[in-house]
């Protein structure tokens, strides 16, 4: 039976266990046959758009997996534009209301609202929250 899953990100990438957790749940999900509704970022987990986030060479470029999966799979990846906004995480659309010199979100990534979280809730058979709410 196969499932369709909302995901719900608030951990930091380079902090927090909980982006790399629900990365690997993602792709394990993917392969065994489920689908993926949306992967909503949250919080710090915000971070995990960032496009301008280099880890050391030893590290794990979980923004960068983001990404890849997304490209992959054609998700939904979800950011939240309250957290996001907070933390200096901008679409060019936002970058230009706000009169930045640039945007950071990172390729395959878009900005939107709580509306969206809960449109996944409500049509997802399951949902897993990674991280925990601060």
């Amino acid at each position: 039976m196969s499932l369709s899953f909302a995901l719900l990100v608030s951990g930091q990438p380079c902090t927090d266990q909980a982006s790399l957790t629900a990365l690997r749940f993602c792709q394990a999900a993917l392969d065994s046959g489920h689908q993926i509704y949306r992967v909503f970022f949250f919080n710090d987990g915000v971070h995990c758009a960032n496009r301008f986030i280099t880890p050391p060479q030893d590290e794990i470029a979980v923004p960068i997996q983001w990404t890849s999966l997304q490209e992959r799979y054609e998700l939904d990846l979800v950011v939240c534009i309250s957290s996001a906004l907070r933390r200096g995480i901008v679409d060019d659309k936002e970058a230009a209301r706000y009169e930045l010199d640039g945007h950071n979100l990172a390729k395959g990534f878009t900005i939107g609202g709580l509306g969206q979280w809960v449109d996944a809730c409500l049509h997802a058979d399951r949902i897993i929250r990674f991280g925990g709410i601060a």
